[in-house]
């Protein structure tokens, strides 16, 4: 990855400088010309992985206020630079071009917690530069060859020649000592992401689309083991790797967009599952994660285990092959067998040991990954559906008895149960995965833990403007003791969370509240240059204002790129069942974007396109042979 400022220069403070694996390749890449820094007037996302800066340069003493230079970067992250000098003028131009180069080849954690260290010497090789160190190497080579190259000073020099009108180049290659160079996954003809595009009356989603994509292809990483399976690295640039609950949830978001996606996912994380006779065995192990500030850390692993089945089970609803499915069958039992050995004799799951807390958002995971996977034994003819389903709804009743708290305003479901069987009260966004069941056969949406009567309070509770920033979910209400508008999980608005809310109130019938969170994260989106960041602070949005930026965020991020598919392919509720030959459409009746058209889709492994018009109605214009529209 490459990270610098608008200025388009790389200084070498912060996080600035190309990146690999973790270390930084380059921290320092300054361009003079004719002796002067040229002036940066516009930087811009040409897409995921590419960057364009414009700067303009006087050269000439009595040029007057116009530009004799314009000079183009063009950034790649994969560690190429160009640089292109334009003579706008119409004399000839001879220009002395010096690139100060330097790395200090410090790990990513070292620059963010500000021990990187200083810049390390040069020496000259080959066309270029070249730093060393205990840990690794980095080399930078230049084409055309320079024709000065100073190790002491890092700088590379050449004397250029412009013609009127003329245009020359310079092209830069950052790289560890030795490597070849990079190709992105998402690049290939094998990526497993559809290029799905979006058009209505709403020229916003588009762009937002269209930035999704780009951004899910450009996280994707190999497991190194079985390059044939990809998955999602968590985000850019603190989450560079896999985290296993965030790369489930987003490929079970962009089910959309193909399968292939959540295969590879599975199939990886399958391969880390535990195995033997303790406590733990079957779980997909993942670390510990804040949970605000009212609860101890959580267990991503929890979430993953839960996630696994789940997202199996959906995947083969969308077209995921028998045969694949099948490979990854027993994996899924594991996980189920764990939920099953962990829950014991009682109705809820622990999270993340025994004598801690019950949390909410763990019990809704848990009833939908025990319904989903009932639903897959039985499609598979293996034992456990039916206890699955007899615990799922043992946990119903328990669930509706114990975590909702009555008031005066109609009540609410409690955030979690301490041991000692304290409700705590505070309303989050994990509460919007109540809204998410799942989806079984025939288009339904599986069962959920509340009732009809508690669905509609926490659907008018998340649309009230305690929760509803106007740019999205808040993580915490602001009316909670202890709400932070930038506490990542105590009241910023999280991407992710406010999809889910989005997709379960609009499949719930709750149009007005879901369209509502549906405009604010559009409205956030065009704010942050359409490439959605996993968080935000939760401000109140006002007339004129703007969401302010989470220091911590990342962006892009898997779980913010996969919400925006999910987003918009709610509007029209698309529900396959691919092993039953039929699509089911829910779309939104109210329409909160106009008319809307989703071309590029995939269901049962082939181009799928709808269309909503500004009635609500919704038509397939594209489907697989025999696919059959479901009622």
């Amino acid at each position: 990855m490459a990270i610098s400022t608008e200025q388009g220069q790389l200084t070498g403070q912060g996080l600035e400088g190309f990146y690999r694996s973790g270390r930084r390749m380059l921290s320092r890449c300054q361009v003079r010309v004719a002796g002067r820094e040229p002036l940066a007037v516009q930087a811009r996302m040409v897409a995921a992985d590419e960057a364009r800066f414009m700067a303009t340069l006087c050269v000439s003493a009595d040029a007057g206020p116009d530009p004799d230079v314009v000079v183009e970067r063009t950034r790649y992250a994969d560690g190429k630079e160009r640089i292109t000098l334009h003579n706008v003028v119409s004399r000839p131009l001879r220009l002395l071009v010096e690139v100060a180069l330097a790395t200090d080849l410090a790990e990513l954690g070292a620059v963010a917690s500000g021990r990187a260290g200083p810049e390390l010497p040069a020496s000259v090789h080959d066309s270029g530069l070249r730093w060393s160190c205990a840990d690794g190497q980095s080399t930078v080579t230049a084409q055309p060859p320079p024709a000065d190259a100073l190790a002491s000073a890092g700088l590379l020099r050449w004397e250029i020649e412009l013609p009127p009108g003329g245009t020359r180049s310079v092209e830069l290659r950052v790289r560890p000592d030795g490597a070849g160079p990079v190709r992105a996954v998402g690049r290939g003809a094998t990526s497993p992401i559809a290029q799905a595009t979006a058009a209505g009356d709403d020229p916003r989603v588009q762009s937002l689309l269209h930035t999704c994509v780009e951004d899910l292809q450009a996280l994707l990483l190999r497991d190194p083991g079985n390059p044939a399976d990809t998955h999602l690295a968590a985000g850019a640039p603190w989450r560079c790797g896999m985290a296993p609950a965030d790369a489930l949830a987003a490929a079970r978001m962009t089910l959309p967009l193909g399968t292939r996606l959540a295969a590879g996912t599975l199939r990886t994380l399958a391969r880390t599952q535990l195995r033997g006779t303790g406590s733990r065995s079957g779980m997909i192990p993942g670390p510990r994660r804040d949970a605000g500030p009212h609860l101890p850390p959580g267990c991503t692993g929890t979430e993953a285990t839960l996630l696994f089945p789940a997202l199996l089970a959906e995947a083969r609803r969308w077209g995921l092959p028998e045969q694949e499915t099948e490979e990854l069958l027993p994996a899924a039992e594991r996980c189920l067998s764990w939920l099953c050995s962990t829950v014991g004799d009682g109705p809820y799951l622990p999270d993340p040991l025994r004598g801690g807390p019950l949390l909410c958002e763990t019990q809704a995971h848990a009833h939908r990954a025990a319904m989903l996977g009932a639903d897959l034994l039985d499609a598979y003819g293996r034992p456990g559906g039916e206890g699955l389903r007899e615990w799922a709804q043992e946990l119903q009743s328990a669930f509706r008895a114990d975590f909702w708290i009555e008031d005066r305003g109609g009540g609410r479901p409690a955030a979690a149960r301490t041991s000692d069987g304290r409700a705590l009260p505070h309303l989050g966004s994990g509460a919007a995965h109540l809204l998410d069941t799942g989806l079984l056969g025939s288009g339904a949406a599986a069962p959920g833990l509340l009732d009809k009567v508690q669905t509609e309070q926490l659907a008018r509770l998340l649309g009230g403007p305690a929760m509803d920033s106007g740019w999205g979910l808040r993580s915490l209400g602001a009316k909670e003791p202890a709400y932070n508008p930038f506490g990542h999980r105590g009241g910023a608005v999280r991407v992710q969370e406010t999809a889910i809310a989005v997709a379960g109130l609009a499949a719930a019938g709750y149009e007005k509240e879901a369209g509502s969170l549906l405009r604010g994260v559009l409205a956030a989106a065009e704010e942050f240059g359409r490439r959605l960041p996993e968080m935000y602070a939760g401000e109140q949005r006002t007339a004129g204002s703007a969401p302010l930026p989470h220091p911590a965020a990342c962006r892009p991020a898997a779980t913010a790129a996969a919400s925006g598919v999910l987003l918009l392919t709610a509007l029209a509720g698309i529900r396959p069942d691919a092993p039953a030959g039929t699509v089911t459409l829910r779309p939104m009746r109210s329409a909160p974007l106009g008319e809307i058209n989703l071309t590029g889709l995939r269901v049962a492994g082939a181009p799928f396109s709808v269309r909503v018009s500004r009635l609500g109605l919704a038509m397939v214009e594209e489907a697989a042979d025999g696919l059959q529209l479901g009622v």
